[in-house]
Order: structure tokens, then C-alpha cells, then sequence
């Protein structure tokens, strides 16, 4: 269960990594929609962090 929690949040972690990537191919990415996925993305990160111990 442990390991199917992290794997999970590891999985959407890297599914933000590829919307904020196809968010700067924009010729005008949205600042907005940036900062958004950036802020999930930590969140996701700090959850992970705390999942790992």
C-alpha cells in the first residue's frame, strides 16, 4: 500500500511535469495555468516526501 501511494503520486507528479511542459510550448503560456500546475506540483512533492518516510 506504501509503495502503491508513492508510485501513484510519483505518476501524477510526472503527468504535471509534462502539462507544464506543453504549457511552455505555447507561444503565450498562461502565467495563471503556470503557477497553478507549479503550486500542485510541490504539493505533490511534499506529499511524496512525507509518503517516503
Amino acid at each position: 500500500m506504501h509503495d502503491a501511494h508513492l508510485s501513484a503520486l510519483e505518476a501524477k507528479h510526472a503527468g504535471l511535469d509534462r502539462r507544464i511542459a506543453q504549457e511552455l510550448q505555447r507561444p503565450m503560456p498562461d502565467s495563471a495555468t503556470m503557477a497553478d500546475l507549479k503550486k500542485q506540483k510541490l504539493r505533490l512533492k511534499e506529499e511524496m516526501i512525507v509518503a517516503a518516510h
